[in-house]
Order: structure tokens, then C-alpha cells, then sequence
């Protein structure tokens, strides 16, 4: 749990545990004993390229929420903008050009999001 709120933030977790129920209890537990107690606490890769790996899936799955939500923790991991950018060009020609298209479009919502919040 405390990987998951230093990457998501308290905010996000606060909100998901919120509406824990009786039917997604066990999933919200799944994922954070195996996505943030597993994978997220191995030594192997660092939480900053971890972040860019999920940011470039999260493309290719065509997954927008959840893209959304970690480019909000992939700065939570010292990821910039200019990064962030690498990786969707990159996207661009592994994943197609549509969904790097959208991808830049939910990131820079994002980023006006976060500056709006920081101004």
C-alpha cells in the first residue's frame, strides 16, 4: 500500500478504497499485493522507467483512464514532460498513430489539470 500511494498519490488510493464493495474488494486487494506489493517493490527496474513502460502500454492497450492516471504518478516518479513525449513518439510507430494521437491529447489534459492545481 505504501508503494501504491507514493506512485498514485493518497488522493487517487483514498478515492479507490473509498468504493471498495463487496463485489471488487478482492480485485483492489489483488492489485495491490501483486501490481504494487509484487512488481511495482522489485529491485530490477526503477519506479521512474517503470512509469514510461506503463505509460507505453498503456497506449498500446488503448487504456485512457488508466494512461491518464499514470502520467499523473509518472510524475509522483520523477518522469517530465519531455519524457512523456519520448515515449508517445515511440508509441507512435510500435502502436500506430492513432492511439499515440490520443494519448498526447489525454497527457496534455493532464498536464493543464496539474497546472491548474499547482497555479
Amino acid at each position: 500500500m505504501a508503494v501504491r500511494r507514493a506512485v498514485l498519490g493518497d488522493a487517487h488510493v483514498d478515492r479507490s478504497l473509498a468504493n471498495v464493495n463487496d463485489f471488487n474488494r478482492d480485485f483492489q486487494h489483488l492489485i495491490t499485493r501483486y501490481a504494487w506489493g509484487e512488481i511495482w517493490t522489485r529491485p530490477g527496474l526503477s519506479r521512474h522507467t517503470r512509469s514510461l513502460i506503463t505509460l507505453a502500454m498503456m497506449v498500446a492497450l488503448n487504456r485512457t483512464e488508466e494512461f491518464r492516471m499514470h502520467v499523473r504518478a509518472a510524475f509522483n516518479n520523477g518522469v517530465t514532460r519531455e519524457q512523456i513525449q519520448e515515449v508517445l513518439l515511440q508509441t507512435a510507430i510500435y502502436c500506430g498513430v492513432p492511439a499515440a494521437n490520443a494519448a498526447f491529447h489525454a497527457a496534455e489534459q493532464v498536464f493543464a489539470e496539474l497546472e491548474s492545481i499547482t497555479n
